[in-house]
């Protein structure tokens, strides 16, 4: 490598040197409380979700229970008689 910075070297170490841009004043502000919002929102959508979930739960619960889809059917024959 040569001692001489090539030229994007050269055009970052002017970028980084200055002059900087004026921030607007409310800039930090708002962006905070748009990043508040932003947690509350995903919170409440999290929240509401284990909430469905908790619900669609119980509900296959109660289903599970009052229906018992595990047993078998009733038959609607009887067995033959035997041993008379």
């Amino acid at each position: 490598m040569s001692g001489v910075p090539d030229r994007k070297e050269a055009q970052i170490r002017h970028l980084l040197e200055g002059p900087y841009p004026v921030v607007p004043a409310g800039l930090a502000a708002g962006a905070a409380a748009r990043g508040d919002r932003l947690l509350r929102r995903r919170r409440a959508l999290r929240r509401f979700g284990w909430a469905v979930l908790f619900a669609a739960a119980v509900a296959f619960v109660v289903w599970a229970s009052l229906t018992r889809p595990w047993a078998a059917p009733p038959s609607g024959v009887s067995p033959p008689l035997q041993g008379w």
